[in-house]
């Protein structure tokens, strides 16, 4: 198969082989719940948002309340050597000279341009500038632009945004006469020279935040001058730093929420006009409005044409004016949406012909220079392979092509152009992104070398796409008050990514299309007994869970702003069908008769004669016996949904060391998490009192269906680690059926004799099959022995335990009161039962 695919330009176009977007493997990393535990206590947050913290890197109080705030500055003395800069500014200042702002075309380098124009005019300096043209100047500073300024008379060339490695044209402006002093946050040159002149870059000059994006070292620039108009630009700074895709942390943090606030109420005739082509509400801007919706539109004009359309939108006081540049940049934006979307659409023909590949080479003639780079990052997100994407020229079949890359997590994709440099004429760029040009020639040729050097590093986890999601939740707890403790993470993009919530085994109930091409769905996401509203963008089929299944989902939750109502709405990424891993069920008996006959053996023991101190209502009682030496923490996580607790704790347990559930009863709980969840192991509470250390290998015990006593709670607090309190009023009503089922025996007492006078006398297995019962659940063997007890105490039936066998013996009616068993059973399910009256009063479920 071919290498590479180019596209015939002549050949009728097949239909589109589209193919729905690659299923992702969902993971939550594990965490220190000690240290969510103390952050939720330090910092008064929610578990939520505690879990979060420490997934992200933030388990230390301190960092974690530093991030929260978002505050981080530094003062732009923190240069070293901007005092050269500032000192040749103003000199140039004094004299009057004509200083040029030389920006880049992108968003970063037109606000960049805007940044330091507007600060230079509120200094009285006659100021120019310059954008290069991505198409006929190329990025960066160049020796034909700076010979052009030098012969204009000008006297400061100031780079933002640009001019790190212009060595060179650095020098030769010196030699014309024309000063240059350099901004900007790019990369330094490879043997580490610089330009000769004074510098302002924050890794250069060992700046305490080196993330800053170009704008924001204008800025810093701009404060140093003491130009009144810094303070007023750092919603310039806000929108290029987003686009820009520096990290989101550390300074950029507060420079974009400061930026948000500012731009929320700006007075800029420019920014208005232009969130109002792209139906941006000022009152709900974040960080992606910024990113999708203001940005494409300045980049627009730097990639379909010039920048300087973009940089007079901001720099113009004029309203009317203000309003024709947006238009205009938003038709532009619409040209450049529609060049996309026809390069994307054969760009997706061509990948789906070569099939499955490690790498993705492809080439056309006439692909538009400006939009490649969107579309190759669109195909990497389809297919999560490294793409690359080449133009060739229409007029000259030998003309370079020039292309634009990107790469998967972990993938050096610069690394791998160097690999294949012999068939490149140039290339540069990162690992997650690059540039190149090539002879069209040596397309094949290449590709078939970017192919084999990422079939040898590229693991089957590397080309597996992860969901990673910062915390399980459930839609009980998908609030506005939720959402606005979330936002307290933002802004989020680059290195900051927004918080992706895992929802266990939840159901997507009235799947419907919406969307003028029906390209998104809506639909209610149920998870527990709650629901909440959702919604799946750019989906070409129905997502996992339309068909009413259970899915294990990822979800965003913003607060959705329609007609003046705010609610929760949740975003999904992905939903995948359950496929649970199996239960171990601990504690009970291999061999049910024998079970039920030690049952009926054992002493007559009302619970609450058995109490323990300290029950899960917080009440401290007589203990008639002494506690435990090791006894486990509780945490209380009651009224939250079980399946999320247990999914909770099966990331901090690890497969290692996996979760114990102990549940009210075995048969039916199985039931309900059949096809949902699994992975852990289960114990009634009934075989955890007799069989204590069944806890002694598990860190976490989960209750999921409280206690009838005090000796049943004790028994899940036994032995070091921690004991989660995890039921709800529903799993309350099912200790409180389960106990009386157990202990109220005058129903299966009546049941269990009549069908043994029927039969007379049973034996073997017939004697198990009487005992376990014809009902959708059988009889515990607990209450089998129990039932065997009252029985055989009233002189209703003759035991023989060595056959065994069971007999009806002829007798008068009789009372069950008779019984000292049945009298104590009574005793005991009312003493559950006032029990759990006591754990449902102590706390408001």
């Amino acid at each position: 198969m071919s290498g590479a695919a180019i596209l015939d330009p002549d050949a009728t176009a097949a239909a589109q082989v589209g193919r729905q977007r690659e299923s992702r493997r969902i993971e939550l990393p594990g965490y220190a719940i000690e240290d969510a535990l103390r952050l939720e206590r330090e910092l008064g947050v929610s578990q939520l948002l505690a879990q979060i913290l420490v997934r992200r890197g933030f388990a230390d109080s301190v960092a974690a309340r530093a991030f929260l705030a978002g505050d981080e500055r530094h003062d732009p003395s923190r240069f070293q050597g901007i005092d050269r800069a500032v000192s040749l500014v103003r000199k140039h200042l004094r004299a009057g000279s004509r200083i040029v702002v030389h920006g880049d075309y992108d968003v970063d380098g037109v606000c960049a341009t805007a940044v330091m124009v507007r600060a230079l005019r509120a200094l009285g300096a006659d100021v120019g500038w310059y954008l290069p043209s991505r198409h006929e100047d190329g990025y960066g500073l160049s020796a034909a632009t700076v010979a052009r300024l030098a012969g204009c008379g000008t006297g400061l060339l100031i780079t933002v945004d640009c001019g790190i490695t212009a060595v060179e044209e650095a020098a030769l402006a010196h030699a014309s006469g024309l000063e240059v002093l350099i901004s900007d946050h790019h990369t330094p040159r490879r043997d580490g020279e610089l330009p000769g002149c004074p510098i302002v870059h924050p890794r250069v000059c060992g700046y305490p935040f080196a993330e800053l994006c170009g704008s924001a070292v204008a800025h810093k620039l701009a404060e140093a001058l003491g130009a009144p108009t810094a303070s007023a630009d750092t919603e310039l700074v806000a929108l290029a730093t987003v686009a820009d895709l520096v990290p989101l942390v550390g300074e950029n943090r507060r420079l974009v929420r400061e930026g948000l606030e500012q731009l929320a109420a700006t007075a800029r005739p420019g920014l208005r006009a232009l969130m109002q082509v792209s139906h941006t509400d000022p009152s709900a801007l974040d960080a992606s409005c910024l990113g999708f919706r203001l940005a494409p539109r300045i980049n627009a004009a730097g990639r379909m044409g010039r920048a300087d359309g973009a940089l007079e939108l901001l720099l113009t006081g004029d309203q009317q004016r203000a309003g024709a540049i947006a238009a205009e940049l938003d038709a532009v934006n619409s040209r450049r949406r529609g060049t996309e979307e026809r390069i994307a659409w054969e760009a997706e023909r061509m990948a789906a012909e070569l099939g499955e590949r490690a790498t993705y080479v492809l080439a056309a003639p006439g692909w538009h220079a400006g939009v490649i780079g969107i579309v190759a990052s669109k195909v990497v997100e389809r297919y999560h392979r490294p793409t690359i994407m080449l133009t060739l020229d229409r007029d000259d079949p030998l003309a370079p092509a020039h292309g634009s890359g990107r790469s998967i997590p972990g993938f050096d994709l610069l690394a791998a152009l160097e690999a294949a440099g012999e068939h490149l004429i140039s290339y540069g760029g990162h690992r997650a992104a690059a540039g190149l040009s090539i002879a069209p020639a040596q397309i094949e040729a290449f590709a078939e070398a970017f192919e084999r050097h990422a079939r040898e590093l590229l693991t089957p986890a590397l080309l597996e796409t992860v969901e990673r999601v910062d915390a399980v939740a459930s839609a009980a707890e998908m609030t506005l008050d939720l959402a606005e403790e979330l936002a307290r993470l933002g802004p989020f993009g680059n290195g900051n990514p927004g918080v992706h919530l895992y929802l266990p085994a939840a159901r997507l109930d009235g799947v419907r299309r919406m969307g003028e091409h029906g390209q998104h769905l809506r639909f209610d996401v149920i998870s527990g007994t709650a629901r909440a509203s959702a919604v799946a963008f750019g989906c070409s089929e129905l997502v996992a869970g339309a068909d009413g299944g259970f899915v294990d989902a990822s979800v965003r939750l913003e607060r959705n702003a329609w007609r003046g109502v705010v609610e929760p709405r949740l975003i999904l990424d992905q939903a995948l069908a359950c496929e649970p891993q199996p239960v171990t069920v601990l504690g009970e008996p291999p061999d049910y008769l024998a079970a039920a006959l030690r049952e009926l053996d054992r002493a007559l023991e009302p619970e609450a004669s058995a109490a323990a101190a300290g029950g899960p209502d917080g009440a401290v009682r007589e203990t008639a016996e002494p506690a435990a030496a090791i006894r486990r923490e509780a945490l209380d996580r009651r009224g939250r949904p079980v399946l999320a607790t247990i999914a909770d704790l099966q990331a901090v347990s690890g497969a290692e060391r996996p979760l114990l559930v102990v549940c009210a009863e075995v048969s039916r709980r199985l039931q309900g998490f059949a096809g949902r969840r699994g992975g852990f192991a289960l114990v009634s509470h009934a075989s955890l009192v007799k069989e204590p250390w069944l806890a002694a290998d598990f860190e976490h015990v989960v209750v999921i269906d409280p206690p009838t006593s005090d000796r049943q709670y004790e028994a899940t607090r036994t032995g070091a680690g921690y004991t989660h309190l995890a039921w709800g009023e529903a799993e309350l009503r099912f200790s409180r059926q389960m106990h009386e089922l157990e202990y109220d025996l005058r129903t299966p007492l009546v049941a269990l004799y009549r069908a043994l006078r029927d039969r007379h006398r049973v034996t073997g297995g017939e004697f198990e099959h009487l005992l376990r019962g014809d009902g959708r659940h059988a009889r515990t063997a607990g209450m089998a022995g129990r039932l065997l007890r009252v029985l055989t105490e009233l002189g209703l039936v003759s035991l023989d335990r060595e056959l065994p066998a069971l007999e009806v013996v002829e007798a008068s009616p009789t009372a069950l009161e008779r019984s000292v068993a049945y009298r104590t059973y009574i005793e005991i399910n009312e003493d559950g039962q006032r029990f759990l009256n006591r754990l449902q009063a102590a706390r408001a479920l």
